[in-house]
């Protein structure tokens, strides 16, 4: 995940004390972003603060809608094959080093940012990132556009309603049953409800992600001891961090494939969950 952030040190550290996040790099995007860059490691995911370095795209995020979510990164095994695939397409990209940068308004609302697969060795308290929400105004239009540019079989997608949330819409799975990763796409069905005002004041664009832990219950006190602000659910088996927790990010954190639970493969979740 990209995040737009006022003061990357600052947010360094609240990476490091939520999810026992440690530093891997830094060094600057240039225009339209104009950014300096901070890059942390939880789990095998990165997550990227970046920080105004003059005008720019991130500068206008934050002036606009404060800290938080500014982008969704996914990597793959062959770039090269989803580049062919956003040329054919014929959708606008730009490169910034080894990363593709697909604009809001090429996509369904959700800046894109896309790089080669890299393994990682996990660290701190997560496993790592397995979900994007991305809101959009047609669920089933988006699922055939990611499906399309990125290669992905249809047929293995799931499709999800939630009354309680307020939303129907489909899981993007990946690479079912091996992993849980995908895109949430969610089409509001409830306007009141939380996710329902931020597409109203937003439009389509990027809602939260969810990672993964074998420890929910260590996330949940290092989270107590800071005095964070988070929203435990299903006894345990997972959480909510609020994003005055985590740099304006609303993060989900569940169980080891606890996920699958409502993830249309419930007999692969834990006993318990």
């Amino acid at each position: 995940m990209l995040l737009a952030v006022r003061n990357r040190a600052a947010s360094i550290v609240t990476f490091a004390d939520v999810l026992g996040a440690g530093p891997v790099r830094e060094d600057k995007l240039g225009t339209p972003y104009n950014a300096k860059r901070s890059v942390v490691q939880a789990g095998d995911s990165e997550f990227e603060l970046l920080e105004p370095d003059g005008e720019g795209l991130v500068s206008q995020h934050i002036e606009r809608w404060r800290e938080g979510i500014f982008a969704a990164g996914f990597s793959t095994p062959d770039l090269p094959d989803v580049t062919r695939r956003l040329d054919d397409a014929k959708l606008k990209y730009a490169r910034h080093g080894d990363q593709l940068f697909i604009e809001p308004d090429q996509t369904m609302g959700m800046r894109t940012v896309l790089q080669q697969s890299l393994r990682r060795d996990p660290v701190g308290s997560i496993s790592g990132l397995y979900e994007v929400t991305n809101i959009v105004e047609d669920h089933e239009r988006a699922a055939s556009f990611y499906a399309k540019i990125f290669g992905l079989d249809q047929s293995r997608f799931c499709p999800i309603t939630s009354e309680h949330f307020g939303y129907t819409g489909t899981l993007t799975l990946f690479d079912p049953p091996a992993r849980l990763d995908r895109i949430e796409i969610t089409q509001i069905t409830q306007d009141s409800l939380a996710m329902g005002r931020y597409f109203a004041r937003r439009g389509p664009s990027v809602y939260m992600c969810y990672v993964e832990t074998g420890d929910v219950e260590s996330v949940s006190k290092r989270l107590e001891a800071l005095g964070a602000r988070f929203e435990p659910f299903g006894d345990g088996m997972g959480l909510f961090i609020h994003p005055s927790a985590l740099c304006g990010m609303l993060m989900g954190v569940s169980g080891t494939n606890v996920g699958w639970r409502w993830s249309g493969r419930p007999e692969l979740a834990p006993s318990r969950a």
